[in-house]
């Protein structure tokens, strides 16, 4: 008998069937401004600009007189998200609220809810865990997806799924959300974006040309504004101008690494699995203050703030069961320059007595004589706690911990 038919006779094929990865992102539309619409539905279709704290702001009761203006504000805030109608003021995630006010003096001014922002977020994943159990978290608003071995995906790229998906979610929480489909997870990010909001883009390798190669390079997440700056000034400015450009040129220009990775991305490689779990590398804690501090001046504020935020990293830690063994800090001064120190030592802990001291240890080899604007805490070389076979650094001093006080 021909080999052929021996395998056909004991059931094994020739060539195994080849699995195609199709991978979804799903991306929020615009994700704290909508929850804020469904608790104010009056401000749809208005500029709402989200960002600050309550103390700063105030609560609105959901009167029109009574919700704050972008213009009355003044403050350090910066904007958390805006809705559609904002955006279109040129205002954007990550911009200093009074900034903004010079685009949308205007526009309504709500405060951050995180609370609000974690049960809907909670919600909305829950939606997705019923139809498709193979999910990365990447975030309060977004997830990565793996369609490959839901039924039916093959025959529409998975279009149909994620229609169900945006009902379902629009549904159990009235908020909608954009999804994009592809090979991998670098094009299904980019896919999810196309269409924005409430927009499904299905991509395969072919589309690459047509659909993604005219997109700026900054389009690419892992493309920062120092990265994009310095494509432009070497003539790159779409994502086909980097797929068409030489990769021995881009590694010269950016690094090995680095324009290697260039490369692969503008050819839309990308192998990474959906990941379902994984471990944080550091926890951290950090506050923003509302005008500037100075040691001097301010020294029982700072000592306050200094010593709350090393207790809520502890408390952080025994939530989540890690211990940690580099502690460091993290200062941003009033021209917005930054400092980080950290040091490690011997044991892991979650005590917030002993992160106390070794951040303050970490504080007095920091030069302080400028205001400060943000101070924050941080712990890493983190471990399970359960993976210990005896407790460790619970409470009680180390013999890294240096009891002289310290610069707060």
């Amino acid at each position: 008998m021909e080999a052929r038919n021996l395998l056909r006779v004991f059931g094994v094929n020739e060539q195994p069937e080849i699995r195609v990865r199709r991978i979804a992102h799903l991306d929020m539309d615009a994700f704290y401004a909508s929850v804020e619409l469904l608790r104010y539905p009056q401000l749809k279709g208005l500029p709402v600009v989200i960002g600050g704290s309550r103390r700063a702001i105030g609560q609105p009761d959901g009167t029109a007189p009574d919700f704050a203006r972008l213009k009355n504000y003044a403050g350090r805030g910066v904007v958390t998200t805006a809705t559609y109608a904002a955006r279109e003021f040129g205002i954007h995630s990550a911009m200093g609220l009074m900034q903004a006010a010079r685009l949308c003096p205007d526009a309504i001014l709500l405060p951050v809810d995180f609370d609000q922002y974690r049960h809907y977020s909670r919600r909305f994943k829950a939606v997705i865990a019923a139809s498709c159990p193979v999910i990365e978290d990447r975030g309060i608003d977004e997830v990565f997806i793996d369609f490959s071995e839901v039924p039916g995906v093959r025959a529409d790229g998975g279009c149909a799924l994620a229609a169900r998906l945006q009902t379902e979610i629009l549904e159990a929480t009235g908020l909608t959300c954009s999804i994009g489909v592809a090979p991998n997870k670098l094009l299904a990010k980019l896919a999810s974006e196309l269409q924005k909001p409430r927009g499904i883009s299905v991509l395969y390798e072919a589309d690459l040309a047509a659909r993604i190669w005219p997109l700026p390079c900054r389009r690419i997440n892992g493309v920062g504004p120092k990265a994009q700056a310095k494509l432009e000034r070497a003539g790159l400015h779409s994502i086909g101008d980097l797929a068409r450009c030489d990769r021995q040129l881009l590694q010269e220009q950016f690094g090995r690494t680095y324009g290697q990775w260039l490369h692969a991305s503008a050819w839309g490689w990308d192998d990474r699995p959906v990941v379902t779990s994984s471990e944080p590398v550091s926890i951290s804690r950090e506050t923003t203050f509302d005008r500037d501090l100075h040691v001097v001046r301010d020294r029982a504020e700072l000592r306050q703030l200094f010593t709350t935020l090393c207790r809520q990293l502890a408390e952080d830690l025994q939530k989540k069961g890690y211990l940690g063994r580099t502690i460091g800090i993290k200062l941003r001064f009033s021209d917005f320059s930054r400092l980080t120190r950290d040091h490690s030592i011997e044991r892991h802990t979650a005590d917030a007595v002993l992160i106390r001291q070794i951040a303050g240890q970490c504080l007095k080899r920091a030069p302080l004589e400028r205001p400060l604007r943000l101070l924050g805490v941080k712990i890493s070389n983190l471990i399970r706690r359960d993976a210990m076979s005896e407790p460790s650094g619970g409470s009680g001093q180390s013999s890294d911990a240096d009891p002289t006080p310290d610069m707060f």
